[in-house]
Parts: C-alpha cells; sequence; structure tokens
C-alpha cells in the first residue's frame, strides 16, 4: 500500500536573500501550501507539487521582478537554486577596484 504524505520541496535562493520574504508569500498564495523560510532556503510542505512546478513559480517570480537579466533558476536534483550569471560576478568585482579620477577638468 502506498500511502502519500507531504513532502517537503527546498528552494535555495543564492545571493538573492534580500526576495526571501516576496516570494514566500507568492509561493504561498499560488501553491495554497505551508511556506516557511530560515536564512536564505524556502521550504514548501505540499501534497500535490512536485519540483518541477516549483521551479517554474520561481522562475515566474523572477520574471516579474524583473531579475532575469541577473539571475536564472534551475532544478538540481530536488531541489530549486536561483543562480547569478557569471558576467554580473565578474563586473561587480571590477566595480570595487575602479578608483575615480581626479584629473580636473575646465572646460
Amino acid at each position: 500500500m502506498f500511502l502519500r504524505g507531504k513532502r517537503k520541496l527546498k528552494v535555495d535562493l543564492g545571493e538573492l536573500k534580500d526576495e526571501c520574504e516576496a516570494l514566500s508569500s507568492f509561493l504561498s498564495s499560488k501553491l495554497k501550501a505551508d511556506v516557511t523560510s530560515s536564512g536564505n532556503k524556502i521550504f514548501v510542505d505540499t501534497n500535490s507539487s512536485s519540483s518541477s512546478e516549483l521551479k517554474r513559480l520561481v522562475t515566474k517570480f523572477v520574471y516579474r521582478r524583473h531579475l532575469n537579466h541577473k539571475y536564472w533558476v534551475a532544478l538540481e536534483g530536488d531541489v530549486v537554486k536561483v543562480n547569478k550569471f557569471k558576467r554580473f560576478e565578474k563586473k561587480e568585482k571590477e566595480k570595487k577596484g575602479i578608483i575615480p579620477s581626479t584629473i580636473k577638468h575646465g572646460w
């Protein structure tokens, strides 16, 4: 006999931890399930949703917040992970090293 219990799905926000509260409420309203967060991770207790459905909703959230130019969503095993594009990691490191010009312009 196969018993269906609640599954605990996990979302790893990575560097997108500032959006944790907004994503939690978004997932809660869309999935009608218990959503809890801890640090940069969100846990969803659900009977019916799958990991791929959760990935679709997280991707939808990223697009609606206009974060899709910096972040992309991947499904790694049963964990939905929000990753940052490599080109933005490099640009942020370069920006920190730039020293402002001290040349006076006289025009």
